[in-house]
């Protein structure tokens, strides 16, 4: 006999997933302020913007399964704010945008919504 029921899994699962995604958007968090620090260009603002287009595109590539439990109205939520994550990053990249602040906004909020 198993000590735990599949509802008891499955929870513990989606609040498992919800911890790393949290730690995963805390990490980009931090390399997104050490960016905004040193400015565009620098080391800092490469590997954050890096790391948040790699983060948002994981996010929005598991929002779009239709294995992905969350409702279909929230999915579609945050899939519009990770294509709008991915293309604030491209502007930083390309010179067009010069502030880290709406994609640190953007992840602190989506964080906190996790938690």
């Amino acid at each position: 006999m198993h000590p735990f029921s599949y509802a008891d899994v499955v929870t513990d699962s989606a609040e498992n997933s919800r911890a790393r995604d949290g730690q995963a958007l805390d990490v980009s968090i931090e390399l997104l302020k050490r960016a905004n620090e040193s400015g565009l260009g620098s080391v800092e603002s490469v590997e954050a913007l890096y790391f948040a287009t790699r983060l948002w595109s994981a996010f929005i590539e598991d929002l779009s399964s239709p294995e992905n439990s969350l409702s279909q109205q929230l999915r579609a939520a945050l899939i519009s704010v990770g294509i709008s994550v991915v293309r604030e990053a491209e502007r930083l990249r390309n010179g067009t945008s010069t502030s880290f602040g709406h994609l640190i906004e953007i992840s602190t909020i989506v964080r906190e919504g996790l938690r």
